[in-house]
């Protein structure tokens, strides 16, 4: 996690983002076709700094990060990056800039390609970003330090993926996204398919790398308890909108969503005393293709009236905590309040 202390620079702002893809077909006996994956996403994300991203599957975490690594174009909104639109970039400004962006994947096992070396898959994005390394001394020198800073030293260089760890693997996929110096590393459930102990060390690892270097992490994850260890803040994606956002404490000690509520009360807790009641949502995500009016998550929402289907809820902000902020007619934060007054 970042400095507190420290002032934030805001190195990227998305507004208003929207994605959607053309399905074959469609709903059947609807006519729609279209499925819209982002509607209308805010993001901030400064330097130094880790956003955690967490949602269902489906809700548009994926898309989102394949967006921002420009390998899909938004229909509308704008992305700003450093004070630069990247999508209006051509020819040598857009490679330039495409270094500054880079994905640590999910599978450690797929990510990889099992016949190449550790220093030959750390060195490839050189092959295409030339005037970084031009020299094969400075490469082997620059593959051997990478190497060095995630953990694994010299003698793993020559290894092939299948010799290594899951742990090991990722490691060598973090070291492949630090050879071209990146502002930002998207990290699409970077330790999800790895054992807890293993988990540990990697996030350690991102941790220390983001103190030495200044890296700002894009964190997709499904785990609350891994996003609560590693974000400085958190937003919530829904079916393609971000629901809620702010300082991680704030999001997971006081929500204001229910959704996020719900999400909150699943995780796990070691102390009894603050686990509370669990939240139980009814129902099925509805299928993006044909979302409901108004909020999108009121078919599951137990504090749902007439004016959650007619009308998309407003931006309610948190009081007590600036930068916390929710969409939704009735927050949980009424309730708190409620209880408070009976008290």
């Amino acid at each position: 996690m970042s400095d507190p202390t420290q002032p934030e620079e805001q190195l990227l702002t998305v507004r208003n983002l929207v994605k959607t893809f053309r399905v074959p077909g469609g709903r059947k006996g609807s006519g729609n076709n279209t499925l819209r994956a982002l509607d209308g996403i805010d993001l901030d994300l400064s330097r130094g700094q880790t956003l955690g991203l967490v949602g269902e599957s489906g809700c548009g975490k994926s898309t989102l990060a394949r967006t921002l690594m420009m390998l899909e174009r938004p229909d509308s909104g704008t992305v700003t990056f450093d004070g630069i639109d990247p999508f209006g970039l051509r020819g040598k400004e857009l490679l330039n800039f495409r270094r500054r962006v880079q994905m640590v994947f999910q599978d450690p096992y797929a990510s990889l390609n099992s016949r190449m070396s550790a220093g030959d898959l750390i060195a490839e994005p050189w092959r295409t970003h030339r005037t970084l390394h031009a020299s094969k001394a400075d490469r082997d020198r620059r593959v051997l330090e990478l190497l060095d800073l995630v953990g694994l030293g010299a003698k793993a260089a020559g290894k092939y993926p299948q010799e290594f760890s899951g742990g090991q693997r990722q490691r060598i996929g973090i070291a492949r996204a630090l050879a071209l110096d990146p502002d930002v590393i998207i990290c699409d459930e970077p330790v999800s398919a790895l054992d807890l102990s293993v988990q540990a060390q990697v996030l350690n690892l991102l941790n220390d790398l983001q103190q030495q270097l200044g890296i700002s992490y894009v964190f997709i994850s499904h785990d609350l308890s891994v996003v609560r260890h590693v974000a400085d803040r958190v937003a919530v994606m829904y079916l393609g909108r971000i629901v809620e956002s702010g300082p991680t404490e704030a999001v997971f000690e006081r929500p204001e969503h229910p959704y996020t509520a719900a999400l909150t009360s699943a995780a796990p807790k070691l102390d009894a005393a603050s686990r509370g009641d669990r939240i139980l949502l009814k129902g099925e995500v509805p299928s993006p293709m044909n979302p409901p009016s108004g909020c999108r998550f009121r078919t599951r929402c137990w504090k749902a009236t007439d004016v959650c289907a007619e009308e998309r809820p407003p931006l309610s902000l948190d009081l007590e905590v600036a930068g916390h902020g929710a969409e939704c007619h009735h927050p949980v934060s009424e309730d708190r309040a409620a209880v408070a007054a009976g008290a």
